[in-house]
């Protein structure tokens, strides 16, 4: 029995060196001891960065599609109580016509300063500035009471942008040759941009909002501004004599810009990543400006010359409709009413305003208004915020 035991004690012994070696050589082969290479962990792939926006720029809600935000009657809790207006620059009246929507009748006419172009939304959307060109002055209009107030002194505002973070306004001075960058509120002027091309008027930001296209019409030119430096960093002559591009439109997938051109009659495709020369895809006499559809399916472009509304659809990359106005027209800036269902244009030469249906094209009505109606501006309309013109919104 005691012999048994001792043999016991001899296996058990052995047997512990045994595991104790084993235990060993593990914590050695973790730790890298033995010189046996350990297996790698399976490599767990980098999601790929999405491209920095402008620093302070409220993010897209979908970066598939720039205009997410402007779905129909999508709006923000800023304008939500304000009155459905038509606001309407005339340029030879110096006034601004006040149609309500709902009876197509204008309800107010506002004295403003001379040759009054555009209506434009503020980045906070809390005010419209009206663009008194050769007046000299911007006028505040408080969009939920109607009333204008004093006037703020700008040299040759054409036309008003805002960055996308809200921290600059951009006046379009088209006569002086120059983007000047200013206080969004006061309009202070924070920095002069001299240019080289004549008449800049209009433009539109990257969906990134890093970099901006503008249009300079009286030279047939194109710029690239990157917004945060506030510099151009790129220029190019359009290929056609006499061009003479007017509105500027960033497609919903944020890939291409899409520039009308009045004397060209049609649209410049455009590739803004490498601002490469574009190409000209015809729509009509006079084409003037570019409006997206509330499902960001269509861009509504009005030819001036000829009094139509061409229809793009972005999915199909091609044209797909033209409606003509009954009585002929110029139907000329505008909008596209909160819940998508009527596109708004001022009728240029025509001292008019039309309604258009944007299901079937039918004119709704043709609203007599002041002299020269410009760039009217259809407010409220849904987004966070508004990058200026006649209300471009994210």
């Amino acid at each position: 029995m005691a012999h048994l035991t001792a043999r016991s004690g001899a296996l058990l012994a052995a047997a512990l060196l045994v595991t104790l070696a084993g235990c060993g050589g593990a914590n050695r082969e973790e730790n890298g001891a033995t010189g046996v290479k350990k297996a790698a962990a399976p490599a767990v792939p980098k999601p790929a960065e999405a491209p920095a926006g402008l620093p302070g720029m409220p993010p897209l809600l979908d970066p598939n599609d720039v205009y997410a935000a402007d779905r129909p009657n999508k709006l923000s809790p800023v304008v939500r109580n304000f009155p459905s207006r038509i606001y309407v620059p005339n340029t030879n009246s110096n006034t601004v016509s006040v149609i309500d929507p709902t009876t197509y009748q204008v309800v107010e006419t506002i004295p403003v300063g001379n040759q009054p172009q555009h209506v434009v939304p503020s980045w906070d959307m809390k005010t419209l500035w009206v663009n008194n060109n050769r007046g000299h002055t911007l006028t505040p209009i408080d969009p939920a009471t109607g009333v204008a107030g004093k006037p703020v002194e700008v040299h040759d505002p054409y036309n008003l942008y805002f960055t996308p973070n809200g921290k600059y306004a951009i006046v379009m001075a088209s006569l002086d040759r120059e983007l000047v960058f200013r206080d969004p509120h006061t309009m202070e002027r924070k920095k002069t941009v001299p240019v080289s091309c004549y008449g800049v008027n209009h433009a539109d930001f990257s969906a990134d909002g890093r970099y901006f296209v503008v249009s300079c019409e009286f030279s047939g030119e194109l710029l690239k501004v990157d917004t945060e430096k506030m510099e151009v960093i790129g220029q190019q002559k359009l290929p056609f004599e006499g061009a003479m591009p007017q509105d500027v439109k960033i497609s919903p997938d944020g890939k291409t810009f899409y520039v009308a051109d009045m004397m060209a009659h049609g649209m410049w495709v455009l590739d803004g990543e490498k601002f490469t020369t574009p190409t000209l895809m015809p729509t009509g006499k006079g084409a003037h400006g570019l409006y997206v559809s509330r499902d960001s399916r269509e861009m509504y472009i009005p030819n001036r010359g000829e009094g139509s509304v061409s229809v793009f659809d972005f999915g199909k990359n091609k044209l797909t409709k033209k409606w003509r106005l009954p009585d002929g027209g110029s139907p000329d800036m505008g909008g596209v009413s909160a819940d998508g269902k009527v596109l708004w244009l001022s009728g240029r030469y025509d001292s008019e305003v039309y309604a258009i249906d944007t299901t079937s094209g039918e004119q709704l009505a043709r609203i007599p208004v002041g002299g020269g109606p410009h760039g009217l501006a259809v407010y409220p309309q849904p987004g966070r915020y508004s990058l200026g013109h006649t209300g471009i919104f994210r």
